[in-house]
């Protein structure tokens, strides 16, 4: 296709086709002739994805162009180049760990309790993990990223008063794994793993906002179940 349907059938101006192409973040077409070039479905594809990453997840371009670079980075085994597209995305604010002035002090110590919740945060996590039986989170640890956001979240939850531990998180935990075995199911359908690691990506910014909404309306319908709507 050239690229004025390439715009029609992706629904993206031509305009930010080409800041997408001056980027890098799309790739470029057959060049047919000096002014002339012809896109294809693959190209369909990746547009979509970067739309996703930078108009619905709010990803910086510099970020997208990281995750770009793992998915088409063939030399990855299928797990760590999954792995490692969805590191490269942004997340979400992490929990603060406790560290500042909140008792009136000058802030920027790690105070001796401070330590000792971030030390139970991670004695949890891992206490869950171990139970779940989830050995590759394990074996990874600290080095993902999405496991230090969990143990700050635990520890922030701590300090709140909140006793979150591992057999608080295990039900829950559970139900995410379901989650995932639905993920990668739906990722499974489509034919090339580079098109998988892609829908992946994708997933990830546009189920997000689909699961929490979900998840407020099961609570929303539960609580009028146990309690009625008066």
């Amino acid at each position: 296709m050239r690229l004025a349907e390439l715009s029609e059938r992706s629904g993206v101006a031509i305009a930010t086709i080409k800041y997408y192409l001056r980027e890098g973040l799309l790739p470029p077409g057959r060049r047919v002739s000096a002014t002339t070039a012809d896109y294809d479905e693959g190209h369909l594809r990746r547009l979509r994805l970067v739309r996703a990453m930078i108009q619905v997840g709010r990803v910086p371009v510099a970020d997208v162009r990281k995750v770009l670079a793992h998915v088409d980075d063939e030399s990855l085994g299928r797990t760590i180049r999954l792995g490692a597209a969805l590191w490269a995305l942004p997340r979400e604010v992490e929990p603060a760990d406790g560290r500042g002035d909140e008792d009136g002090g000058e802030g920027g110590g790690e105070g001796e309790g401070e330590d000792e919740v971030m030390a139970a945060a991670r004695t949890e996590v891992d206490r869950l993990l171990r139970d779940l039986g989830w050995s590759t989170a394990r074996e990874v640890g600290e080095l993902s990223p999405v496991h230090r956001s969990l143990v700050a979240a635990v520890a922030t939850l701590m300090r709140l008063g909140y006793p979150w531990d591992a057999a608080l998180m295990a039900p829950y935990a559970q139900l995410m794994h379901q989650v995932a075995v639905r993920d990668l199911d739906f990722v499974e359908t489509h034919p090339s793993e580079a098109e998988q690691v892609e829908t992946a990506v994708a997933a990830t910014i546009l189920f997000r906002p689909v699961l929490n909404a979900l998840h407020r309306l099961a609570q929303e319908e539960e609580s009028a179940r146990r309690y009625g709507l008066a």
